[in-house]
């Protein structure tokens, strides 16, 4: 029986301290691309995506606002029954 359990936690360990993906520390690339003057916000920065991203959230922001003053005055302002 003991045998079957050091196989077990052989197998255990070989599993648990096998190689892992490495992951590319980016932090000082990304230091450099924020902190770099070419005068845009910080928050158009990261490109393209970062641009589609500001309009949607943009638009989204304008067309609740208008939307949300349109219902305000439609309930200021009930129709009238004839």
């Amino acid at each position: 029986m003991p045998a079957r359990l050091s196989s077990r936690l052989g197998i255990l360990r070989s599993f648990a301290t096998s190689t892992r993906h490495q992951v590319k520390n980016k932090v000082r690339e990304h230091q450099k691309l924020f902190q770099e003057d070419n005068g845009l916000p910080v928050h158009l920065k990261g490109g393209t995506l970062d641009s589609l991203l500001y309009r949607f959230t943009m638009t989204i922001t304008v067309v609740g606002s208008c939307y949300s003053v349109f219902s305000l005055v439609k309930a200021a302002f009930p129709q009238k029954n004839k």
